[in-house]
């Protein structure tokens, strides 16, 4: 009896092999041919916990297919649970929504680094670990400015000088931002780690005042870290200015001043005489009656003005 059982214990071992093997292929094609309880995911890729920005805490989003028990935790790249956002929850067919504020069941901000999202249905018997790594960027981005022209411009509408141009590089895929008296007034699209941003100089559409202003630039990456400023770069808004606030001359003289303008051409006024000139010197004859009079010379709209004191010629 002993031998007859030796004689066909390696051939049942085969077939118990092959039965198990082929049970085994038919639990897998089921699985396949099974619909999935989960669908619809959507999760956001990147976001940095540390931002105090819209992007500080990431959307974890999928539709069940029938109502269920659901617990939803965040594990690492080893498959191990660091946050647990649901346990055991009822939860209905549809959509749910989750969001993670990228912390441990410490409350401690986790490891720069990916996880994934992991969920486990209790009346399907299954868990199923979300195909989607979420990216936890705690980094800011660093800017340099590196050159910024022209210094000084003239955002008036006549297309000369109108705009100021600043060229950057930045240490890591951000959008580039610039700073006017340390508030944002530009950003720019895309995330290119070098190129050029402009202002024009205005603000909600009017321009700015004449002045000099302190130009600034910062970064903000993709995940919502916003990037110390750099130092500060003077630019001086001129529409047209004077050489001189105060010209004293001799009645019927003519008398000198410097125009700075970036316009094409400026007109003035003194006294009841008007005329049309070029940026530069300008020279004009005084009032033959002495007096205290004003010089306005404008440029675009833009004006500034200068005080004439007019003598009486010496006998």
């Amino acid at each position: 009896m002993g031998r007859l059982v030796a004689k066909y214990a390696p051939a049942a071992l085969v077939a118990a092999l092959l039965v198990a093997t082929a049970l085994a292929f038919v639990y897998t094609e089921k699985l396949k041919l099974t619909l999935s309880p989960i669908l619809g995911t959507r999760v956001d890729k990147v976001f940095s916990p540390v931002c105090d920005c819209e992007t500080d805490t990431a959307a974890i989003s999928f539709r069940l297919r029938k109502r269920d028990w659901v617990t939803v935790d965040v594990i690492d790249r080893n498959g191990d649970s660091i946050r647990a956002l649901v346990r055991n929850e009822s939860t209905p067919r549809g959509r749910t929504t989750l969001r993670w504020d990228g912390r441990d069941e410490q409350g401690a901000v986790v490891s720069e680094g990916s996880y994934r999202p992991r969920v486990h249905l209790a009346r399907e018997r299954r868990t199923i670990v979300l195909p989607n790594p979420i990216r936890v960027d705690v980094t800011p981005p660093r800017i340099e400015l590196v050159s910024l022209s022209p210094r000084s411009f003239s955002p008036d509408g006549d297309a000369r000088r109108e705009r100021i141009t600043a060229r950057y590089r930045v240490d890591e895929p951000a959008r580039a931002l610039l700073y006017v008296e340390g508030v944002q007034r530009v950003r720019k699209r895309g995330q290119r780690q070098a190129g050029e941003i402009e202002w024009y100089g205005k603000v909600a559409g009017k321009p700015m005042p004449p002045g000099v202003y302190a130009i600034s630039l910062g970064a903000r990456d993709t995940a919502g870290n916003l990037g110390p400023r750099t130092r500060e770069k003077d630019v001086l808004i001129r529409y047209v200015a004077l050489g001189r606030d105060r010209i004293e001359t001799v009645a019927g003289s003519r008398f000198a001043v410097l125009v700075v303008s970036d316009a094409a051409r400026v007109t003035w006024r003194l006294g009841k005489r008007t005329g049309l000139a070029r940026p530069g010197t300008l020279r004009i004859r005084a009032p033959f009656q002495p007096g205290r009079y004003v010089l306005t010379v404008t440029a675009n709209g833009f004006s500034d003005r200068a005080a004439v004191v007019v003598r009486a010629p010496k006998p």
